[in-house]
């Protein structure tokens, strides 16, 4: 399997914080060396292990952000 590199280029913020200090996070992350996408994943304390995650481009960022605010408006939870 080949190895999987990456770079936290801007930290957004964190989401929730679980046991142990794994933490969800909103990062803009390049993988592999390739432009920049918004991730949203768990990171282990010092982002040495990191678990199943999403990442989205902007135009992807920016439907979801209109689908959450409609979503909230609506009272859904």
């Amino acid at each position: 399997m080949a190895d999987i590199t990456f770079d936290v280029v801007k930290h957004f913020g964190v989401l929730s914080e679980e046991r142990g200090g794994w933490k969800k996070e909103i990062n803009l992350v390049s993988w592999n060396g390739r432009t920049p996408k918004f991730d949203i994943r768990d990171w282990a304390p010092g982002h040495e292990k990191m678990g199943k995650g999403i990442t989205l481009s902007r135009e992807e960022a920016q439907a979801l952000q209109e689908i959450l605010a409609k979503a909230l408006a609506e009272g859904e939870n």
